[in-house]
């Protein structure tokens, strides 16, 4: 590898910071230049609910689930719940909301004004996004969001030395070939990477759909990392925060929004003492506030992979 890489390597571990990835690049490759390269602060979904439908004096639907009483625990089943949404998963809702105090009256199981503007309310008294939305860190602040550490599956730590099929060493969550993970279904073809959120897993795939490699990340925790087929469009050896307390190295590019990006780097570093916000060990979490933080040999791996123009397929 490249001497000049290996500056990643050398921090003390910190646990558990999650950092907003809003960064300026210092050392641009490919892609446009110095330039406001890579923020990631959380953007709304899509979906929206009518202003009309959000007054809190609206009263929720009062279609009761006799069989789900308020006292019963759940968690959600769908990724995520808005003013379309109706079913056991938005009763599941309305019932943690009654517990916290946001809501009042009976799950009635559709995501109603009232019941949106209670996620709203929620969401600012607790400092998450505010979109009215019912998303992963909204429910893991009522307490009903499903247990992800069994999405995520750990490959066993490789041998020392031990390389993948293009011969790039592995780091301890990587692995390659057919001791792989299988890919995900529907995850397209050809070369190109393929990212799996739930599991926080991506796959580097040759043009004969082998796995050349497999690796943990640390991605996003809100809902900004867009699913779909997208492409590396930048690359930075060396990007710093906007708040110049970080850097990201080997940052590559992958989703463009309307004055920032997200995409794949090292471990992020502290510029005050050099030291790591999160360790490797926790590779696997979500810790990140929208890019995909990776060891620093998988970065390695990817900077060499990932060239201008490769398919990232993001489920």
């Amino acid at each position: 590898m490249n001497s000049s890489r290996q500056r990643t390597i050398a921090a003390t571990a910190v646990s558990g910071i999650a950092l907003i990835c809003v960064v300026i690049a210092l050392s641009t490759s490919s892609g446009g230049g110095t330039q406001v390269a890579d923020s990631t602060i959380p953007v709304a979904p899509v979906t929206t609910v009518p202003a009309e439908t959000i007054s809190p004096s609206t009263e929720a639907s009062v279609v009761v689930a006799p069989e789900q009483g308020t006292d019963e625990p759940c968690s959600l089943r769908a990724k995520t719940l808005n003013g379309g949404s109706s079913g056991d998963d938005v009763i599941c809702l309305q019932k943690a909301l009654i517990e916290a105090g946001y809501l009042s009256g009976i799950p009635g199981g559709v995501y109603d004004n009232a019941t949106a503007a209670a996620v709203t309310k929620l969401q600012t008294d607790r400092d998450l996004f505010v979109d009215g939305v019912t998303g992963r860190e909204t429910a893991i602040s009522l307490g009903i969001w499903p247990e992800e550490p069994d999405l995520v599956v750990r490959t066993p730590p490789p041998a020392p030395g031990a390389v993948d099929l293009l011969g790039y060493p592995l780091s301890s969550v990587a692995t390659s070939g057919a001791d792989a993970p299988p890919l995900p279904e529907n995850s397209g073809s050809g070369r190109r990477l393929v990212y799996q959120r739930a599991g926080q897993r991506v796959w580097a795939v040759d043009e004969n759909e082998i796995v050349i490699r497999s690796w943990l990340v640390s991605g996003s925790k809100y809902d900004n990392e867009l699913p779909g087929v997208h492409e590396v469009y930048s690359r930075s050896e060396t990007s710093i925060a906007w708040d110049g307390k970080a850097y990201f190295n080997l940052m590559v590019r992958w989703l463009k929004t309307s004055d920032d990006a997200i995409g794949f780097h090292a471990l992020p570093i502290k510029v005050a003492d050099n030291s790591l916000y999160q360790t490797e060990a926790e590779l696997g979490q979500r810790l990140s506030g929208g890019c995909q933080r990776q060891a620093n040999l998988d970065a390695e791996f990817t900077w060499e992979f990932a060239q201008v123009g490769t398919p990232v397929v993001v489920l």
